[in-house]
């Protein structure tokens, strides 16, 4: 037992400091705008604490499932963090753009930031780094599926008829993840596999790295961090709310943070993958995470608007759809070979670095 609370001593500073930070919630709202700042900087370091474990966790799984079980279970929970956050966030102070600029905002960190820095770090160290591209095909062309019929389609749709759109929506996403599912751990699961010649002695580090580790325990570690994650976002966006308020931030910050918090776990996972030369696992958790927040988090948030009779504004703006265009595009054509190398890596990373920029002038 000492051991393990050894190991996972930042997790342990996490829920303290998740502890602590609803026991001086109202204190630390109360204190004025430059406390809150510092609070909620403070709770980003320990959200990083939590994540470190849950993305060491997820890769013990990884190892242990397989591709693409251990790569789905991290996307997975990185789409529910964003989905509670989102939730928490509307029901406290509804913003009708926040659902869209979320989920834009984790698909460009996630084509763009996570794949994008994967193979040009990769790519540098490794070379070529090969993987299956039927995932890529089959991934890229859901999540345009997904993007148009949620995001841009809204665009046409007249007022009146949000509601019946939005019930369209809510099973149109259902069917897709449903059929999705049954392809990625079913028949088709060799889609979203590849075998290294050195995938032996990968698992037989991993087995004797992990020691007295085992699956129920990794799955349980790994829930906890979501869980703790999750809490600490909470009052994080609310002093962060706080502390920027009148700043002159522009509002789309806010669902950067919420997508960054969200995939922080996949963003450490996805890097080591890929320099440890695992670019398949890369590309199930870059586009995995894309697809599952669009195809998860639309029908939840769509449902919560017709319950509360209160549509979202889920049409992107000229910008948005320009620059998710331009990424899946990119991503088409860079995707099609089976191979990665750092020059790919960098027009994705370039591509993000400009969606930060357009994102710091309010666009």
């Amino acid at each position: 037992m000492g051991s393990v609370l050894k190991q996972e001593k930042f997790l342990l500073l996490a829920i303290i400091a998740t502890l602590g930070a609803y026991s001086l919630e109202h204190w630390l709202l109360g204190n004025g705008k430059t406390v809150a700042l510092v609070a909620g900087l403070a709770l980003v370091g320990f959200i990083v604490c939590a994540s470190l474990r849950v993305a060491h966790h997820a890769e013990v799984l990884a190892e242990k499932v397989g591709d693409p079980y251990g790569t789905m279970i991290l996307t997975l929970s990185a789409v529910l963090v964003e989905v509670v956050i989102l939730a928490i966030m509307m029901s406290n102070e509804p913003s009708p753009t926040l659902v869209r600029d979320t989920i834009y905002a984790a698909v460009m960190l996630d084509i763009n930031g996570i794949l994008g820095l994967a193979a040009l770090m990769g790519g540098l160290k490794h070379g070529e780094q090969a993987y299956n591209d039927s995932s890529a095909r089959t991934y890229s062309v859901m999540i345009l599926t997904a993007m148009g019929v949620s995001m841009v389609v809204p665009e046409f749709i007249p007022q009146g008829d949000w509601k019946l759109y939005s019930m369209f929506t809510i099973g149109a996403m259902v069917v897709l993840y449903a059929l999705f599912l049954r392809m990625q751990v079913g028949p088709h699961s060799y889609f979203f596999s590849y075998s290294y010649p050195e995938k032996k002695h990968r698992q037989d580090a991993a087995q004797h790295a992990g020691g007295a580790s085992n699956l129920s325990m990794s799955i349980a570690i790994l829930v906890l961090g979501v869980v703790v994650i999750g809490a600490l976002a909470e009052v994080m966006a609310q002093t962060l709310d706080l502390g920027l308020e009148g700043s002159g931030a522009p509002p789309v910050m806010t669902a950067i943070l919420v997508a960054a918090i969200s995939a922080s776990p996949e963003i450490l996972t996805a890097l080591r993958a890929a320099l440890a030369n695992r670019m398949q696992a890369v590309v199930n958790i870059a586009l995995g995470a894309s697809l599952s927040t669009v195809i998860l988090t639309v029908p939840v948030m769509e449902a919560m608007a017709l319950y509360n009779d209160q549509p979202f504004q889920m049409a992107m703006t000229p910008v948005q759809t320009v620059m998710v265009f331009i990424t899946l595009l990119v991503c088409a054509i860079n995707l099609n070979d089976g191979q990665t190398n750092a020059i790919e890596g960098m027009t994705h990373f370039v591509l993000f670095a400009t969606f930060i920029m357009l994102s710091c002038l309010g666009l």
